[in-house]
């Protein structure tokens, strides 16, 4: 049997309890912000010691709407440029410009000296990414950079449910945190987003904006220009179920990643990226440098098509600078992050994985790098 590049776990219980839940709503017309959307805003917020958490239709939403609160309109907002395009259209889609910041190789985030390179004297936020889940040692460094200048910091926690750096959870270092629900997320509500903050102000603004900018529910009155970012009753339930998972899910990605760290040390070339000291990733994506000038695509086609081992996607194959549609922003060479867009690969790690599976991922990836290793001219041409 192959390994496929992702798998969403959704037990026979969870999915049972899903479906009497959203029978009951069905019968009751309670199909928007009701009570499993509130269940689920209290679970996570106590999940991620956060003091407040705001559900919305996406993480993408979710992102928008942290910039819009903390004030980027006609503004710059620095963003590394190794990330999914949601997170530079939410800085647009909020009236802020996006300015491209370079990375650390070592945890594939912002640092303190790309953020100080990318500073303008209008710059209103930044835009930490925990990539792959794992967050940057640098992280109170960013932080106190970040007070010292007047500017807010939000974090992109995307990838980053249950993952703590100094037992501190993702969400809790900046103004704001958006996390994503996407289904191949860690936890998923099929599509969802969260936003976490220790301020009720911002979670005030949050309930605003995300049903059309209402000041009340009920009412036709209208404070900030919001938009259609209610999160449905059948998502909440969703994320609600998964969210209880989240632990035994980490739990288990945390010892695949341990086989493959293991397994990996004695491939000379293929280099995985490394957990930071401190840090507790939850394994969202398991990294893995290839030698320079290797032919990424060879190297997955081969894995695909010899031994039925399907890789995850990049994050990310194309830095936002080299984004057609973000061309009127980028600025010069950002040559770490350009880099490691091109030389990564990301093996599958399931919730639910298999040893078995975790056997047949890493006897592939050792034959394919024997192969790399005894012809490493073709392997970089690709043929």
């Amino acid at each position: 049997m192959g390994v496929q590049a992702a798998r969403i776990v959704f037990p026979p219980a969870d999915r049972a309890e899903i479906a009497a839940a959203v029978t009951g709503m069905l019968a009751t017309g309670q199909l928007t912000l009701g009570p499993y959307t509130k269940q689920f805003e209290a679970a996570f917020a106590a999940a991620h010691d956060s003091p407040h958490a705001v559900a919305v239709a996406s993480g993408t939403a979710a992102l928008e709407i942290s910039l819009r609160a903390v004030g980027v309109d006609g503004r710059d907002v620095i963003v590394p440029a190794n990330t999914f395009y949601a997170t530079a259209a939410a800085i647009l889609r909020a009236g802020g410009r996006p300015v491209f910041a370079d990375i650390d190789a070592a945890t594939f985030a912002l640092s303190p000296d790309t953020i100080t390179a990318a500073l303008t004297p209008d710059t209103a936020a930044v835009v930490l990414v925990h990539i792959a889940g794992l967050i940057t040692p640098h992280v109170d460094e960013i932080k106190l950079l970040c007070e010292q200048r007047g500017v807010a910091l939000v974090e992109d926690a995307a990838h980053a449910h249950g993952a703590t750096y100094d037992g501190r959870f993702a969400g809790s270092f900046g103004t704001a945190a958006a996390f994503s629900f996407y289904p191949t997320k860690v936890v998923t509500s099929g599509e969802g987003g969260m936003i976490a903050t220790a301020s009720a102000e911002l979670a005030d603004e949050a309930r605003i904006y995300r049903d059309q900018g209402k000041g009340a529910f009920s009412a036709n009155h209208h404070v900030r220009l919001g938009y259609a970012w209610r999160l449905s009753e059948q998502n909440a339930v969703t994320g609600l179920v998964h969210l209880r998972r989240m632990d035994e899910f980490i739990t288990r990605r945390r010892e695949v990643a341990a086989r493959y760290d293991k397994a990996l040390a004695g491939l000379d070339g293929l280099e995985p990226l490394s957990e930071p000291a401190g840090c507790r990733g939850n394994i969202y994506k398991y990294i893995v440098l290839l030698p320079p000038g290797a032919d990424r695509a060879w190297f997955k086609q081969e894995l695909a098509a010899k031994h039925d081992v399907r890789l995850a996607g990049e994050v990310y194959d194309m830095p936002l600078h080299h984004q057609p549609v973000l061309a009127e922003f980028a600025g010069g060479t950002l040559p770490v992050a350009e880099g490691m867009c091109a030389r990564h690969v990301c093996l599958p790690v399931h919730s639910d994985m298999r040893d078995d599976e975790v056997d047949q991922v890493l006897t592939a990836v050792a034959a394919v790098h024997e192969a790399l290793t005894r012809s490493p001219g073709s392997a970089a041409a690709g043929v």
